[in-house]
């Protein structure tokens, strides 16, 4: 049975780890940022999918013409039974995903397709790197992109402080920014007795740790709720929602975060990685219900998000011999959110012919991803290109931001 609850800083002594609880419920003493000027309060969540998502198979490219045979048997229809959700002419968004196609139509999301890092090889570890880091190679830095966005937000009315989702916290938020974490752990949750004579046993031995355990306790009940005990048969797909709901509920409070952070694992589909129907579409139901989660948990703070879904790189174009897809390139970036410009898919499509596959056998990139997360950055929170190409994103001044990303209202 798993239980979402579990309160983690980035120190690993159980004092520190129990301060955590602390510094997450004093943020109102902490630095702050606003964008007074036009009234908003925006949001950011950036997810990772970990394992390499297949765009070809997300957004298909269902009017190019070599894409069917390229596909062969998981390739996506635009007709007859689990067909493709047609965002336009020629391109086909997955059955799986009726929730992203849903704030498509209403302009609250958006496809970047052809995207890929700086990064050219196939390891996922050195991919996973590049991607979060920022940097344009493997092993450069300990911090990460959005991390050091924070550092440079423009101080203000509003709580700088970033959510980091997960057992460990994502490299992308790693670095001398403050963060809080909320884990998902597999753990039965202690009763409310259990836990007030915990209380009792810090508060005769450790103050602090004491004070520590209470906010902490206060961050469990506005993070969960009812609706957040565990459920019999709740799977790794069904676990991407209740974590999604979590995350909501804690940046949706006045005073919670504004940036958050969460990566989603087992998107490595070498074998077996299905159509419309299968083990890929069951990963995108998931990830499409962990969206709508995120819609309908910050309530009227939607308006103000924008989402980013990004994975390290894509896959091959062609299927492999067990019908799945192996490490390849170029791959989508997905944008959902109130305060995205949707409605759109954004891409520079460099076609699937052979002779225009990258190295015979990804798709080709033509938009950097470093350019899509400065464009929201810029837009989002008002940081300065040159901060964006210097402090970000290092040494990445050819990666100009996307402009128009954001519905500026």
């Amino acid at each position: 049975m798993q239980c979402f609850e579990g309160l983690r800083s980035q120190a690993t002594s159980r004092r520190s780890l129990l301060l955590g609880g602390a510094a997450f419920a004093a943020w109102a003493y902490l630095p702050k940022f606003a964008r007074a000027a036009d009234g908003r309060d925006p949001r950011l969540v950036v997810v990772i999918l970990r394992g390499a998502l297949d765009g070809l198979a997300t957004v298909a490219p269902i009017g190019d013409p070599e894409y069917a045979g390229l596909h062969g048997s998981i390739a996506l229809r635009s007709d007859g039974p689990n067909a493709a959700v047609m965002l336009d002419s020629f391109f086909g968004l997955h059955p799986a995903m009726p929730e992203f196609a849903r704030m498509y139509r209403a302009r609250q999301a958006a496809v970047i397709h052809a995207v890929a890092t700086s990064y050219r090889e196939r390891s996922h570890f050195d991919g996973q790197d590049v991607l979060e880091s920022g940097f344009a190679g493997p092993g450069r830095v300990q911090s990460g992109w959005l991390n050091r966005a924070l550092e440079a937000l423009p101080k203000g009315e509003r709580v700088t402080r970033a959510l980091a989702v997960g057992p460990t916290t994502p490299l992308v938020l790693r670095g001398a920014a403050p963060t809080v974490g909320w884990a998902p752990v597999a753990l039965p949750q202690a009763d409310d007795d259990t836990a007030m004579r915990l209380l009792e046993l810090y508060q005769h031995r450790d103050g602090a740790l004491a004070s520590a355990l209470t906010q902490g306790l206060q961050l469990e009940k506005v993070a969960q709720g009812d609706e957040m005990k565990p459920k019999s048969g709740t799977n790794g797909v069904g676990a991407m929602r209740l974590v999604a709901r979590g995350a909501a509920k804690l940046m949706a409070a006045d005073d919670g975060p504004r940036i958050g952070a969460l990566a989603f694992d087992g998107w490595d589909t070498h074998a077996k990685e299905g159509g419309p129907v299968g083990r890929l579409a069951q990963l995108l139901g998931g990830l499409d219900g962990a969206l709508a989660e995120f819609e309908s948990g910050l309530g009227e703070r939607w308006r103000d998000t924008v989402i980013v879904v990004a994975t390290e790189f894509g896959r091959t174009a062609r299927i492999n011999g067990t019908e799945g897809t192996d490490h390849g390139t170029g791959t989508v970036a997905l944008l959902a959110g109130g305060a995205v410009k949707g409605g759109r898919v954004i891409a520079d499509w460099p076609g699937l012919k052979p002779a225009n596959l990258y190295q015979g056998r990804d798709l080709a990139p033509t938009t950097d991803l470093r350019a899509v997360m400065k464009g929201v950055l810029h837009d989002q929170f008002g940081l300065a290109d040159r901060v964006l190409a210097e402090s970000v994103f290092p040494d990445s001044r050819a990666a100009k931001p996307m402009q128009g990303l954001v519905a500026v209202v």
